[in-house]
């Protein structure tokens, strides 16, 4: 008796994501380290100047950890309630930081107490950040007002009151140290000249705006909020030039590569978008454990810092070149492979006696079903695999196709109630226009219509899903259709732009494509009697 063979799932080649440079680029990093904080990471900021520490907002600290260390080199302390938005000075000597309690502090990265404490406002201040002349300081607060500060003499040079709720986020101008721009939970962002007493330029985001981003060469500005990121054209008057809705939920940062040519955007929904700055399209994405509130790259993209609502900092550090060689070299060397071929090439002598071990075949709950000849149910489970993985649909196909190969496939599709036609027709709305599985399914299809048109009509269910199967086919006979007709179209522009040649045709004559020797001698002719 023959052993029963098992459905032969066929392998599809993978319709994955096509491997680019940039996904080389952002996947070339190691294993993130990840460090528990107090609190909620609300902003990190790295130092200009190498070696590049940066620093972490969390709760009633900040901590300045360094480029490779786990544990922080530095932690400011001197904070009654919940620190904000700690940013380093661009000589990295000094560092400032917002708090809920509405004091700015001011402090010497080398020491602990702070420099100077600037009082003014009423509320929390959510924003600071240092002008480009590096003597004043810009704030921005929960009551409504964003000022601009003296260092050396600790007083308040200007106040702005134009927003009408809380300033959430901020950005100075690296070329103009008057230049500054706030954005606002009131869905504006303003522009301001510390040489004029009103804002000079005002933008509707349509969103509560959370961050906002100066390119290096301050053209263009980048919102976010709300769903949206937004790019802004300042040459021109504060033009809208691109909106982006990449995300599901709020995003809450903005950064940029080191060379400018990639945008990062993190929000809630715990992704990281990397954008093509030249067209804005993603080109890569990162994912995290939990909704992400701060973000932050090192200078030439050597660490991604990510800062979580969970109180989680994610660090990832870029492979070196060695590591990257010696990683690749590991996966070309395997030297278990010799453990599996061991014995392999063993050729028995004459006077060995062979032991063979039986090998139980294992079979699927619809190969056990074809076994059986229980056609129907061996479907019925192929259906169950689908519903339950629904991103392998390649199992059922293959059982349909055994079953038309076995001629049962019409006894399989018929006698079914309402609920098993209502996963045969899901399975096909789902598949049938794939062009891999098209071939198995439109036969599949053809005889369900055979079969149960005497009952259409009777199921709102069924006749709904077999409409929705109507119009699925309609439109894709419809894309064949328009696909046909513009590779009608590229032929055409194909065959006019080859060039034309002449094929030589030199002493062959135009009558029967014979020389004319041959013709002359082929000739018949006719002799006088």
């Amino acid at each position: 008796m023959a052993s029963f063979k098992p459905t032969k799932i066929q392998v599809y080649p993978k319709l994955g994501e096509k491997v680019t440079q940039d996904t080389l680029y952002w996947k070339n990093y190691k294993a993130p380290v990840q460090i528990k904080e107090f609190g909620a990471i609300t902003n990190i900021d790295f130092s200009p100047v190498a070696p590049h520490n940066f620093a972490v907002t969390a709760f009633t600290r900040v901590h300045i950890y360094g480029p490779f260390s786990q544990e922080p080199v530095k932690t400011f302390t001197r904070f009654k309630d919940t620190a904000y938005s700690g940013r380093f000075r661009s000589d990295g000597q000094l560092f400032v930081a917002g708090c809920e309690d509405s004091v700015v502090r001011l402090f010497d990265v080398s020491g602990k107490v702070a420099l100077r404490m600037f009082k003014g406002h009423t509320k929390a201040v959510h924003v600071t950040d240092f002008t480009s002349d590096r003597y004043q300081i810009l704030t921005g607060s929960d009551d409504y007002t964003c000022r601009l500060w003296d260092i050396p003499n600790a007083t308040e040079l200007t106040t702005y009151q134009e927003h009408t709720d809380y300033i959430r986020c901020g950005v100075t101008s690296k070329l103009n140290r008057d230049l500054f721009i706030t954005g606002s939970y009131d869905h504006t962002l303003k522009v301001f000249d510390a040489r004029a007493d009103k804002s000079v330029m005002t933008m509707d985001h349509g969103q509560p705006v959370e961050s906002l981003l100066l390119y290096p060469s301050e053209g263009l500005l980048i919102s976010a909020g709300g769903r949206y990121v937004k790019v802004w054209d300042l040459l021109k008057g504060g033009q809208p030039l691109v909106s982006l809705k990449n995300h599901h939920k709020t995003v809450t940062c903005l950064c940029l590569s080191s060379n400018g040519q990639r945008l990062l955007s993190a929000s809630l929904d715990r992704h990281v978008k990397v954008y093509n700055t030249t067209n804005y399209k993603v080109v890569h994405n990162f994912d995290y454990a939990a909704s992400i509130l701060s973000l932050a790259l090192a200078p030439d993209d050597e660490s991604i810092v990510v800062g979580m609502t969970n109180g989680i900092l994610s660090i990832k550090h870029r492979k070196s070149l060695e590591e990257s060689k010696e990683i690749s070299g590991q996966q070309k060397r395997r030297p278990s492979y010799r453990v599996f071929v061991k014995g392999k090439n063993y050729v028995p002598k004459q006077d060995d006696y062979l032991v063979s071990k039986p090998v139980k075949q294992h079979l699927a709950k619809y190969d056990k079903q074809l076994k059986k000849f229980n056609v129907s149910k061996a479907l019925d489970t192929a259906l169950e695999v689908y519903i339950i993985f629904i991103y392998n649909p390649e199992i059922t196909v293959a059982v349909i196709k055994e079953l038309d190969r076995r001629g049962t496939l019409k006894n399989a599709l018929a006698g079914r109630d309402e609920q098993g036609l209502s996963h045969l027709l899901n399975f096909l709305i789902g598949n049938m226009v794939d062009p891999r599985f098209a071939p198995v399914l439109v036969t599949a299809a053809d005889m369900i219509l055979d079969i149960y048109q005497s009952v259409i009509g009777q199921s709102p269910v069924v006749d709904r899903q077999l409409l929705r199967l109507q119009e699925l086919l309609e439109r894709e006979i419809d894309y064949q259709q328009d696909l046909v007709e513009v590779l009608g179209m590229l032929d055409t522009m194909f065959a006019s732009s080859l060039p034309r040649k002449e094929v030589p045709c030199s002493g062959i004559s135009r009558s029967n494509g014979l020389t004319q020797g041959e013709a002359s001698t082929t000739r018949p002719q006719i002799q006088a009697t």
